[in-house]
């Protein structure tokens, strides 16, 4: 009897302690954040291609002729007057300098940076190419092609801004942006016509659009995703747009005053 007693005994106690842990467990499923599901891997194979083109409408504006002429260096430098590229129209009706991006829709995941850098020349006392694209934490090569002295002054609003000083023909800089930001404007503190645009992305979808206004982004993961257009002078346009496996889209934007 008295052994039955204390069998009974112990397996009530191994009950008890079997189902305090099994509360426990249950506690910890209860609170545990859900783990976020992997992203898909892109298939290169199947990848999709958005091309399209931004046109212009509206009075076509005269850009202004810079005046170069109290730095002898700079006027030099060039056999025409230069003019402003804040608003080209191309001779078919197209914005040059417009910056394409996927704005949203791509997988929740960390996209490889590129280990080349983009190069970002002061030629002539003028920003080249006027508007460049990079992604988040790739290097920029900064060069002073120029018989004179330039100053790098980026004005950014969420990435840290600097101020640099870059002597004639001196020593490249490498320079990056840690965060997502479209777009930066760039100047020159010693010559106040001088202006880039560098646009910050965390992925490699992007372009900009040239002497015929066209863009061409490949590579796309099937999906649905919001495209963006952005310029300087013209602000931002939206399109949303579905790509399937292996498929080519186009995706046209109109922009003006």
């Amino acid at each position: 009897m008295t052994k039955l007693l204390i069998t009974c005994g112990a397996a009530a106690a191994l009950l008890l302690v079997s189902c305090g842990g099994s509360k426990e467990e249950a506690k910890k499923e209860e609170t545990a954040a859900p783990a976020a599901a992997p992203a898909a891997a892109v298939d290169d194979a199947n990848a999709a291609t958005v091309t399209g083109k931004v046109s212009f409408t509206g009075a076509k504006p005269t850009p202004r002729t810079i005046d170069m002429s109290a730095n002898p260096v700079c006027a030099r430098a060039h056999t025409t007057a230069q003019r402003s590229e804040e608003a080209i129209v191309n001779d078919n009706g197209t914005l040059r300098y417009t910056f394409v991006w996927i704005k949203s829709g791509l997988p929740d995941k960390q996209w490889p940076v590129p280990a080349t850098n983009v190069s970002l020349e002061q030629d002539g006392c003028m920003y080249k190419p006027h508007v460049i694209g990079v992604m988040a934490g790739q290097g920029i090569e900064i060069k002073n092609d120029d018989a004179t002295n330039h100053n790098i002054h980026p004005l950014p609003k969420i990435n840290q801004e600097w101020n640099e000083s870059q002597p004639p023909k001196g020593d490249a800089k490498i320079k990056s942006f840690a965060r997502e930001e479209v777009l930066i404007p760039v100047k020159c503190n010693v010559h106040p016509w001088m202006r880039a645009y560098i646009g910050v992305v965390s992925h490699p979808f992007f372009a900009v659009t040239g002497e015929d206004g066209t863009f061409t982004i490949k590579g796309l993961p099937p999906g649905t995703y919001t495209l963006e257009a952005v310029h300087e002078k013209y602000g931002t346009k939206d399109v949303q747009i579905t790509v399937g496996a292996k498929e080519s889209k186009t995706a046209d934007f109109t922009m003006g005053g």
